[in-house]
Formats: structure tokens, sequence, C-alpha cells
């Protein structure tokens, strides 16, 4: 038994612009701010003399090896978005940016999401990846039409109450 394991499949490089925006904001205030501030604290611990029982040393290494890390992983997946601007030509079929309303066919509780690109998710805001298998069964669907998509509870089926792009 090898430890062998086949690479994960890369996501969709699309995003929102705002999405977009987000991310150069996070990667500006992580390397001209916060990382200066963690180097700074680092170099004032390092002072204290023996590093080998120095608490403070050791976390903020630990914490500027996270600061290091986010910032190569921004720097890299930023160039390699594409920002999808404005709304497609048929507003009323469900594309990327779309805010969509589905019906559970089963239960007949109802939900609202909005597709944006695998890098800005958000649970809590009903902001699902295009990547999710959700979306993949929703893309390209019209109002009233019924679909059904493999999710972890399995099988389920939905229908489509509307579809709206925000301007």
């Amino acid at each position: 038994m090898s430890r062998w394991r086949p690479p994960a499949p890369s996501s969709t490089a699309i995003i929102t612009r705002a999405g977009f925006e987000r991310l150069k904001g996070e990667l500006d205030h992580l390397w001209h701010t916060l990382r200066p501030e963690v180097v700074k604290a680092l170099a004032a611990a390092a002072a204290e003399g023996d590093r080998s029982e120095n608490a403070e040393y050791t976390y903020r290494k630990k914490q500027l090896g996270e600061i290091d890390r986010r910032v190569r992983y921004l720097s890299k997946r930023i160039p390699s978005l594409k920002v999808a601007e404005g709304a497609p030509a048929d507003r009323d079929a469900v594309f990327f940016g779309a805010q969509i309303e589905l019906e559970n066919a089963d239960s007949g509780e109802t939900y609202r999401y909005r597709i944006v690109g695998p890098d800005e998710t958000d649970a809590k805001k009903g902001w699902i990846s295009i990547d999710s298998p959700l979306a993949r069964a929703v893309l390209k669907k019209r109002v009233d039409d019924e679909f059904s998509a493999e999710l972890p509870g399995g099988l389920t089926h939905f229908a489509l109450l509307a579809v709206d792009y925000e301007d």
C-alpha cells in the first residue's frame, strides 16, 4: 500500500470584481501592515535571550510562517484569476454570479444562493462555489426547470424558482 494520492482537482479560476478586490486588499494588508508588525515583535522576542524556552519567539515564528504561506498563495492565485464582469447576455438562465432561489422538491423548503468563485464562498451569506455539485447541476437551467444534484446527503431534487443578477 502506498501513500500516494492523486492531486486534488484545481479549482475554477473565476471571481467577481468584489471578490478580486477583497483578495488584493487582503494581500496588501498582510504584506504591508501585518507582516512588518510580526517581524518587529519577532525581533523583540529574539532579543530576550534563550530561544529554546521563549514561547513568544516560538509563537511569532509560527505566525510569520502562516502569513508568508498565505502571501505566497495569494501572490500566485491573484494573477491567475479571471474577473467576470457584468451579467451574461441571457439573464433568464443560471450562470456565474447568479442569485438563485431553489425549492427542494421533496420537502418544499426554499433556499437562496449566489454562485461565486471558489475563493469567495461563504456559507453564512449563501454564496456557493461554482465548483460545488449544486452549482454544477443548476448551471444553464431556467425558472421552473427541475433538476437533481448529488449532494453529500444523497440525490436531491430541486425546482428553480428565480434567477437574478446584481447590476
